[in-house]
């Protein structure tokens, strides 16, 4: 029963750390004419909370190491709600960049702590789950904010409505800290046997092959979601409600996609899941960037892709536990994550240099291209442990 409550908190906390993803797209318009800023600003923001949370998701495995999963995640949420309490309440511009840095590293903290600790206590199944939870916040935290500026307090509320969910929770996770223990404690005896069970002595190869397939992977990812409709848009002529309701399924497939394979995950296997959601990927990725080959059935690709998706970075997150010692596994997700928040913001940059000079035609191949080298890289991944 206890275990059961556990997860149900570490779901709930998967939730949050979704929720204020989406939010400031929605919320930034109405921000910057409140701050007085440019559109631009907002990049100030992004590019604070991601090297926050890339650094402490490095960070992450000494530090629970030395306090223990549950408080560093209890401290993230505390840390991640005042910051989204501040939001609501800054003077200034410089305050909100200032606050994004306690949002950023709260975030990155509770992504690597949450990704170990599942890996380690739970089947393929959870960890799949836990992905799609992301995406229930990250779907929530939008429509949450959508209702406040419809209604008295503006952006303001939102956040403040927010903040005070994740203070909420904060409060739960610090008197749940005893299970958290009990559950450090088990995971120590079961070390000991799968120690036996994986690669004693990695090679440094392998301990950056592993974080290198996150980067392309969460490029492929976040690149077809930061593009797709600007190229629906702009490329193929399809109005903008449209062009919206194509990228919606596919952050919607992925999200569904998760909860539906973790049905079929145990009985599958990992890397089984990784090799045919990249195939399935690339399939999606091909029929998307070919309309001249597909037509008007070409955006199905994105429906495609995504479904695709869905098994891949879960996967690939469970199976180090099979893949690395124990002792290497803090340090190695936290890596892994590091690689994943490089790739989900610089590479999907970089796309829109390449779309400025080139064309935005040009993005797609791209993406095809990344996922053919992430399907290599697993495959030797998979030979060398």
């Amino acid at each position: 029963m206890a275990q059961r409550f556990l997860l149900g908190l570490v779901y709930l906390a998967f939730i949050s750390l979704g929720l204020p993803d989406g939010v400031l797209g929605v919320a930034w318009p109405f921000m910057r004419a409140s701050l007085d800023q440019p559109l631009a600003a907002v990049g100030a923001i992004t590019i604070t909370m991601t090297v926050c949370s890339a650094s402490s998701s490095l960070l992450a495995g000494a530090v629970v190491q030395r306090l223990g999963t549950g408080a560093v995640v209890a401290g993230s949420c505390l840390m991640t709600s005042l910051a989204l309490l501040g939001f609501s309440v800054a003077p200034s511009f410089i305050w909100v960049v200032a606050l994004a840095i306690p949002l950023g590293l709260g975030a990155g903290a509770v992504d690597a702590s949450l990704n170990h600790f599942v890996a380690v206590h739970y089947s393929s199944r959870h960890m799949n789950w836990l992905h799609g939870c992301w995406g229930i916040g990250a779907t929530t935290g939008p429509l949450i904010m959508g209702v406040s500026l419809e209604g008295v307090g503006g952006w303001a509320a939102g956040l403040r409505t927010l903040g005070f969910m994740q203070l909420a929770l904060a409060a739960l996770l610090w008197l749940s800290l005893s299970l958290w223990s009990q559950a450090s404690d088990a995971a120590k005896q079961a070390d000991t046997q799968t120690a036996a069970l994986v690669q004693k002595a990695p090679s440094a190869f392998t301990l950056w092959l592993a974080p290198l397939c996150f980067l392309f992977y969460v490029a492929a990812e976040m690149g077809t979601g930061l593009w797709s409709a600007s190229i629906l848009v702009t490329d193929r002529g399809l109005p903008a409600a449209s062009a919206g309701g194509w990228v919606a399924m596919y952050f919607g497939t992925i999200t569904a996609g998760r909860f539906g394979i973790g049905l079929v995950a145990n009985r599958i296997g990992n890397r089984r899941l990784v090799r045919f959601g990249i195939c399935l990927a690339t399939t999606g990725a091909l029929l998307f960037a070919l309309p001249q080959w597909f037509g008007a059935a070409s955006p199905v690709g994105l429906v495609l892709m995504g479904l695709g998706c869905a098994p891949i970075f879960p996967s690939l997150m469970h199976e180090t536990a099979n893949r690395f010692p124990p002792e290497a596994l803090r340090t190695l997700i936290g890596r892994q994550m590091t690689c994943a928040y490089a790739g989900g913001s610089l590479i999907p940059a970089a796309f829109g240099v390449l779309a400025t000079w080139a064309g935005l035609a040009s993005v797609m191949p791209m993406v095809v291209s990344l996922l053919v080298l992430l399907l290599a890289l697993t495959t030797l991944l998979d030979h060398l442990t």
